[in-house]
């Protein structure tokens, strides 16, 4: 394994806002992901660009949504919308097909895999097993 951070293994900038596009185009496309497109405004360009920022410095690279809104909080911005497991799941299953799509790495996809489901199971504010109880 190389000692690349995700940044240098997406292919830095240009390739991290590709992911960021192919991520919510899957959203947009996918009829498995309905539920959590409908969390988000018609036009995706704006979060697109949101995310494109936020991933650059997740995944090692420049800092450039902390820059432009100051500190990352990401349970504020979720807050108003009912987060469940099924749609944590949604949003996972437009990760992988994001990954599909730019040609992610073996090694890209398990150095994310774990970081990024605990970040999407945070998100989570309607757990399904709870309401049995």
């Amino acid at each position: 394994m190389s000692q690349k951070t995700p940044y240098e293994l997406m292919g830095k900038e240009e390739g991290i806002r590709a992911f960021a596009a192919a991520f919510y185009d899957a959203m947009d496309e996918l009829p498995e992901a309905e539920h959590v497109r409908k969390m988000h405004a018609q036009s995706l360009t704006d979060i697109k660009e949101k995310l494109f920022e936020y991933l650059n410095g997740w995944f090692g690279g420049p800092h450039l949504y902390q820059e432009k809104y100051g500190s990352i909080c990401l349970t504020d911005p979720h807050k108003p919308y009912k987060i469940s497991e099924s749609a944590r799941d949604e949003w996972l299953l437009c990760w992988d097909k994001a990954l599909d799509t730019v040609g992610a790495s073996d090694e890209l996809r398990t150095m994310l895999k774990d970081p990024i489901f605990r970040m999407a199971d945070f998100m989570v504010n309607d757990r399904e097993d709870t309401k049995a109880s």
